[in-house]
């Protein structure tokens, strides 16, 4: 009998969440950590295999071979998480393999050159270095606008457009 209460209690918990999100701009609390939904975060183990369902059972649709990778987590249901990453591809992927890390990949959507790493949080500041699209950063904090990065043991801040794996205006 208390089975059915909970089947009964899941099911009508979603269109509440559904309406919070509405009212909260799309962010709500994921239904089993509390964590927001939608967030970034990273895979932390290699390999790590991306299924086509929360499961063990379902087919895996991809496998990444490369740690600290952004992704997005779009929604959590028991130890899984469906993600998307930079590519849009979108899959479920065990919790354990996940962190909560933060990593950027520098304007992978774009086909622009170079992106400048500066000394400090500002246009005006030097440029250190030029960073290649796709290039893996370490998010160390973003104000909003900038993003303070670490690639190769030199750190310096990246606008916080180009980077995929904080949102626009985030405070990290």
């Amino acid at each position: 009998m208390n089975r059915w209460i909970l089947i009964v209690a899941a099911a009508l918990a979603v269109p509440i969440a559904l309406q919070a999100a509405r009212a909260t701009g799309g962010v709500e609390a994921g239904p089993v950590t509390g964590y927001p939904v939608p967030r970034f975060v990273s895979v932390k183990a290699r390999p790590a295999n991306v299924r086509g369902g929360p499961g063990k059972g379902y087919r895996i649709v991809w496998t990444f071979v490369r740690r600290s990778l952004p992704v997005e987590v779009t929604a959590e249901y028991g130890h899984w998480r469906r993600i998307r990453d930079w590519d849009g591809k979108v899959g479920w992927i065990n919790a354990a393999l996940i962190s909560g890390r933060r990593f950027g990949v520098v304007a992978p959507w774009s086909g622009a050159g170079l992106e400048p790493l500066r000394e400090d949080n500002s246009a005006k500041a030097a440029v250190i270095a030029y960073l290649q699209r796709k290039v893996l950063v370490k998010v160390e904090n973003c104000d909003g606008k900038w993003c303070e990065v670490e690639v190769k043991s030199r750190t310096g801040f990246v606008r916080q457009s180009r980077l995929w794996g904080v949102y626009p205006g985030e405070h990290v």
